[in-house]
């Protein structure tokens, strides 16, 4: 299963590994800033830096 996280909900990135809880913040940093270009980006969502690992993005598409 491979969750973008261009389309997907809080709740759905919410059931991913290693992104739960951050789904809000990922769905409002896209709101405010537009798409993401890639995985990499996520570094920037409030609380995310440097938490998603190889397994996590291995989980989603962009």
């Amino acid at each position: 299963m491979n969750v973008n996280v261009n389309v997907a909900g809080a709740d759905e990135l919410d059931s991913v590994e290693g992104l739960r809880g951050h789904g809000f913040e990922i769905v409002r940093y896209r709101e405010e800033r537009g798409r993401f270009g890639s995985l990499r980006q996520l570094d920037e969502v409030p609380g995310l830096s440097g938490k998603v690992d190889e397994a996590t993005g291995a989980k989603l598409t962009v």
